[in-house]
């Protein structure tokens, strides 16, 4: 099939990727602009767009979709598909109606539940037991469009988001392979989702970051693997007469308890209720590092974080 690629970070390549090797006709990339990064602020390409390049394909990067101009070059390509993974702007009617047989999105969690922009960070942080993923048709509401296939994807007690997020880019690219082979034969059958159990999954807001020591142990937990690697959950420690931030990349359940806060043993830090034992963090300006690590460059701590 004649296939449009909308993608922009490292976990729409694997998508891209099968669709190539699956031997369709990827007759365009859409991916957002390059923008500037570093300390050189060099504009940087994203991961697909790095990726089509590396298959020869035609890139696109405009900055909106609203306009009749880029509506009109869209529809040009003839498509019978667009494939939509991570794309990060909004597809306005005419772009959904432009090809064939529509626009099919690849999703990063059981639908209805965690509809929206963060849905693998926000099952993490609610402590989910599984997630997954889905191939839906899409529609102008807002992850809204009936459901054709889906993947399920357990979530182990101690796995951050990042672990989370590269198996089910694995897991999603064989999907969509299947959806788009299913749509050839004109075998894709679709389900209207349910409202029912409809969740947001909102953008992370760098105000949620800072941990907060005086909710239970587990909400501590899932907070800080729902956030790592990025943006990563952090605290505050005096080390040397001054605070550090420290950001808490990896945890899991501790023993003890004691005034939130408390340092009870190493990195094990007492919360609302129980304790959150702390096994893998990144000291502002240094890289990541195992606790025993960074106790070990620290010198004496403090009896309590912040």
């Amino acid at each position: 099939m004649r296939v449009i690629f909308m993608g922009t970070p490292e976990f729409s390549v694997p998508t891209l990727t099968e669709i190539v090797s699956s031997g369709h006709e990827v007759v365009a990339v859409y991916t957002r602009a390059p923008k500037p990064a570093g300390r050189g602020q060099e504009e940087r390409k994203s991961p697909v767009h790095l990726a089509a390049e590396g298959f020869g394909l035609p890139v696109f990067t405009p900055k909106s979709l609203r306009g009749e101009a880029e509506q009109i070059v869209f529809a040009s390509h003839g498509a019978d598909v667009a494939i939509v993974v991570a794309y990060g702007l909004l597809l306005p009617k005419p772009i959904l109606d432009a090809p064939e047989l529509g626009c099919l999105n690849l999703h990063g969690s059981l639908l209805p539940r965690w509809r929206g922009a963060a849905p693998i960070q926000r099952a993490v942080m609610a402590g989910d037991a599984q997630t997954g993923v889905m191939v839906m048709q899409m529609d102008e509401g807002l992850d809204t469009g009936p459901v054709a296939l889906g993947e399920v994807t357990p979530i182990g007690p101690d796995m951050t988001a990042g672990e989370l997020h590269d198996t089910m880019m694995r897991t999603g690219a064989d999907l969509m392979g299947r959806a788009l082979a299913a749509l050839e034969r004109g075998s894709l059958d679709f389900t209207p989702q349910p409202e029912q159990g409809a969740i947001y999954a909102k953008k992370i807001e760098k105000a949620e970051a800072r941990i907060d020591w005086s909710r239970p142990a587990d909400e501590v937990h899932n907070h800080i693997r729902g956030l790592s690697p990025f943006p990563g959950a952090w605290f505050e420690l005096e080390l040397g007469g001054k605070p550090v931030r420290v950001k808490a990349l990896r945890s899991t359940l501790g023993t003890g308890s004691g005034a939130p806060g408390t340092l009870l043993d190493n990195l094990t830090v007492a919360c609302g209720t129980g304790a959150v034992r702390l096994t893998q963090v990144q000291r502002e300006g240094k890289g990541a590092m195992d606790a025993q690590t960074f106790l070990r460059g620290a010198g004496e701590l403090p009896e309590r974080v912040s």
